[in-house]
């Protein structure tokens, strides 16, 4: 595939769980875009976050999205003050236990081994348990859903004040100025 991921792709937030819930854009839009379109795009993303693999099934895309989905879901959840559904949290659960990626530290970088025989499924382990240690860690409270015209994408606040509104300065935080400029 010879598309640049950058144009595919939104990879800017700096949660790896809350970098793949954005491979669907405009979620709050009369019409949101699904970036994972085929197992193509789904090995496309894996590799530009260091999760190498070297096929991808239709049944790995179909677990992708399940995953993706339920930590968009309990991220939502959490951003609105409200308890996640259970099966979500098993699911989340459920892949992070049969992961087998391992940490190893190389060439000053972090990086991760997959297995030869369930490289997707680590893969995905890998981003289940990112997603826990952000969903059930200390800054959970700073989970957010972003308040861009119909983005809705997740993003932890790291701002001081805690009162950021947006996933991205530069996507939807210049949206919404312009628009203001637009009319004033």
């Amino acid at each position: 595939m010879t598309e640049d991921i950058r144009r595919v792709f939104r990879m800017d937030n700096e949660v790896l769980a809350f970098r793949f819930t954005a491979t669907v854009s405009d979620r709050a839009g009369a019409k949101p875009r699904e970036r994972l379109t085929d197992p193509a795009r789904l090995k496309m993303w894996l590799q530009a976050t260091g999760l190498d693999v070297t096929d991808v099934s239709p049944a790995d895309l179909e677990d992708a999205v399940e995953l993706r989905e339920a930590i968009y879901r309990i991220g939502s959840a959490i951003a609105a003050g409200e308890q996640p559904d259970s099966k979500d949290v098993r699911t989340l659960n459920t892949v992070a236990a049969t992961g087998h990626a391992k940490a190893a530290l190389e060439h000053e970088r972090a990086e991760w081994h997959l297995t030869a025989t369930t490289p997707v499924g680590d893969a995905l382990g890998v981003l289940a348990t990112d997603a826990i240690h952000i969903l059930g860690g200390p800054d959970r409270s700073r989970i957010k859903n972003c308040e861009g015209p119909g983005c809705a994408g997740l993003y932890l606040d790291t701002s001081r004040g805690a009162n950021r509104r947006w996933c991205s300065m530069n996507t939807c935080g210049n949206k919404v100025k312009k628009s203001r400029l637009a009319t004033s």
